[in-house]
């Protein structure tokens, strides 16, 4: 089955899947019996149908992707329809969305968070810091994060990988994979899901 986001089209390598047209604004529920589906899509469209196949217990759904034809989606496609399934780290937050390129944290108002961010035991910064990037790994511990710009704690340390990243601030904009949230928060955190997700190719 190939769940095609917005106004893309169905790849003609996908032309014999059932292709399901899905809105920009969220993904469908997985029939039962499923065995592997195709996200055409951007990288917004694959984290909210990880985020459903999450909600749904349905981790056991082999995913393929193919991204928009400009980042090489006629290759993506056969490999999504034709490639192996490895299980990979799915990383998420407390809210239940799941990202699968990167997240951000950004300042809410002026030109820094104010606060301390950790990946498990090791701070990234304690006091200051122009923003923080969280991306998933391929293998375990499962993401790493980087902080922009020096904290209290001295010069960027540059990448560090764990099983979580967390951060308390006085205010902070959370994006996911290129989308940001409606309204700042105070507290976030991303980490490695207890089960991965069935990524092909």
């Amino acid at each position: 089955m190939a769940l095609v986001f917005g106004d893309r089209r169905t790849p003609r390598a996908l032309a014999d899947l059932t292709a399901l047209q899905v809105p920009p604004d969220g993904a469908p529920t997985i029939p039962d019996g499923t065995v592997r589906i195709i996200v055409v899509g951007d990288h917004a469209d694959l984290s909210a149908t990880l985020a459903r196949l999450l909600r749904d217990d349905r981790l056991d759904v082999e995913v393929g992707f193919v991204p928009p034809l400009t980042r090489g989606g006629l290759g993506a496609a056969r490999r999504a329809r034709d490639g192996v399934a490895q299980r990979v780290p799915l990383i998420r937050d407390e809210t239940g969305a799941v990202i699968v390129r990167s997240a951000r944290w950004l300042p809410s108002g002026g030109d820094a968070i104010t606060g301390e961010a950790v990946v498990d035991d090791t701070v990234l910064f304690d006091g200051q810091s122009a923003g923080v990037v969280i991306e998933p790994l391929a293998g375990m511990p499962g993401l790493r994060a980087r902080a922009l710009g020096a904290g209290r704690s001295g010069p960027g340390r540059g990448w560090v990988a764990g099983r979580a990243a967390q951060l308390g601030s006085t205010g902070v904009l959370v994006e996911r994979d290129g989308v940001a949230a409606a309204r700042p928060t105070r507290r976030s955190a991303f980490y490695r899901h207890i089960q991965g997700w069935l990524r092909v190719g």
